[in-house]
């Protein structure tokens, strides 16, 4: 049974659909790859998951003592969080909302077999 590793990150100030954009760039990949293709990559999620990514890859290192070059991406998800509603008045009295959507990313590493 393989273990798996994982490292979430909550309330990340991203919407769950942008970072799907970046996530599915990555999916499947061996993590050491992955890393280097996030930095490389132009959009603000990027940063994000790139981060949680060497946390989990550090977690696999220090806690279960594989090595890096055997981990691949197992699992990695964008789940939508609560939505901060702020309010923005329009003409005639209206009420405009503006929605600050946040997002959960889940990251499971394991070994390659």
């Amino acid at each position: 049974m393989a273990t798996d590793i994982r490292a979430e990150l909550n309330n990340c100030g991203v919407s769950a659909q942008k970072a799907r954009l970046v996530i599915d760039l990555v999916r499947g990949k061996p993590a050491v790859e992955a890393m280097v293709a996030l930095k490389f990559t132009n959009k603000v999620a990027a940063l994000h998951v790139g981060k949680l990514l060497a946390s989990a890859v550090a977690n696999a290192e220090e806690n279960f003592g594989l090595s890096r070059e055997d981990l691949v991406i197992y699992k990695i998800t964008a789940d939508e969080a609560p939505t901060r509603k702020w309010r923005r008045f329009g003409a005639r009295g209206r009420f405009k909302p503006l929605l600050r959507r946040a997002s959960h990313i889940t990251v499971v590493l394991r070994e390659k077999e």
